[in-house]
């Protein structure tokens, strides 16, 4: 069910990945997947282009929004028991779009706590929004890396922070946070008068035989959670998320914000979200026995040619944070990219730490086959 694409088919559907790279170099880097679109998701989108329905995205309460709000709380019901009510979504271009929608609107003015490593945008969140990033840094020595409460607590009460953003899975460690941490930071921020705005755009990729994921909103209904099906169903480019909240008044905030500040999302992300959401369960499926299948060769792959790599077992998301210190290179991605092969350098994610990368495995085996070569290559 799972179907690869070819390198000239990925160079054409996915011209960032690909494109940031020459031809023979293989990307491992943005996370987009290498594999055609859900079947359900290309013959909803195909049909609403015959329609020619290439206009702007409709206003909320005129029917398309609706249908995408029904789609994610049938979702979130089989796949985390999650009865969200209805209404409780606001549609938005991206996620990236919908977390600086909340920051500006919904969050008291202040330096933004944030988890380190972080996904890199985040940081450019806080300087468009005027706040200062507050990383808490994770020990990268940590064999479980949880979430690091102490120094989250130290923010709160030492640097005023009143906002904390959570990636939940997350990105770049692929860890699923456990529902007594989540219980814990829900205790903290309270106590501290804190809002948590959680991201939660690899909420569906947790990988079987990890721990369950739970909505950050089923333990805080205070937070606010946003998130979209763009990651995993590979739809980035369509512009569609969902912000999420339970609040009444936050609800009426966000419904009242002009266009000029929630603009961008796309009629086509809306119906390609609808088809994710309720259509593309087998699909999902069988994504995830890939990608545990590439977990293991990956595992196989570094055990092979770079016996001294670290890496934490990867519960969620296809994005694997590896540990390559003891390999002496300072930037190994740098590295790599002379050999053939993009990777996301570990600094990006925790400014001022070396040696690590994250690799993207969503591809096929010869070509993650080829990344781990390669980035041998370059530190060997």
């Amino acid at each position: 069910m799972i179907v690869d694409l070819t390198d000239e088919q990925a160079r054409r559907a996915l011209p960032l990945k690909w494109g940031a790279v020459p031809e023979g170099t293989v990307p491992a880097w943005v996370a987009e997947a290498d594999y055609a679109p859900a079947p359900a998701i290309a013959a909803a989108v195909d049909a609403a282009v015959s329609d020619g329905m290439l206009g702007y995205a409709p206003f909320a309460g005129t029917g398309h929004d609706a249908a995408l709000d029904e789609a994610f709380r049938g979702f979130a019901r089989r796949h985390w028991g999650w009865e969200l009510p209805a209404g409780r979504t606001v549609v938005t271009g991206d996620v990236v779009a919908g977390v600086r929608l909340v920051l500006e609107t919904l969050c008291p003015p202040g330096p933004v706590v944030v988890p380190a490593p972080y996904y890199p945008p985040f940081h450019q969140l806080t300087e468009v929004t005027g706040r200062a990033l507050l990383p808490v840094d994770t020990d990268p020595d940590a064999p479980d890396a949880p979430l690091d409460l102490a120094g989250i607590e130290r923010r709160l009460v030492e640097d005023g922070a009143r906002t904390v953003v959570l990636c939940s899975p997350h990105n770049p460690t692929g860890r699923v946070h456990r529902r007594d941490e989540l219980e814990a930071l829900r205790d903290l921020t309270r106590a501290h008068g804190a809002r948590v705005v959680a991201d939660e755009i690899h909420a569906p990729l947790v990988l079987p035989g990890s721990p369950a994921f739970v909505p950050y909103l089923t333990v805080d209904e205070r937070a606010v959670a946003v998130t979209s099906h763009s990651k995993t169903f590979s739809t980035a480019g369509l512009h569609t998320a969902q912000v999420v909240t339970l609040d009444d008044e936050d609800l009426a905030v966000l419904r009242a914000v002009p266009h000029a500040q929630n603009g961008g999302a796309s009629v086509l992300g809306m119906v390609a979200g609808v088809a994710a959401w309720n259509d593309c369960d087998a699909w999902l499926e069988a994504l995830l026995e890939r990608l545990v299948a590439q977990r293991a060769l990956l595992g196989d792959l570094l055990a092979e040619h770079l016996p001294l790599a670290r890496t934490r077992v990867l519960e969620a998301t296809y994005l694997a944070w590896v540990d390559l210190r003891a390999y002496g290179v300072e930037d190994p991605a740098a590295a790599g990219l002379a050999h053939g092969v993009k990777v996301s350098p570990g600094h990006d994610y925790h400014p001022g730490l070396a040696g690590h990368v994250r690799i993207n495995l969503a591809t096929d085996a010869r070509r993650l086959r080829l990344v781990v070569e390669r980035l041998a290559a370059a530190l060997v």
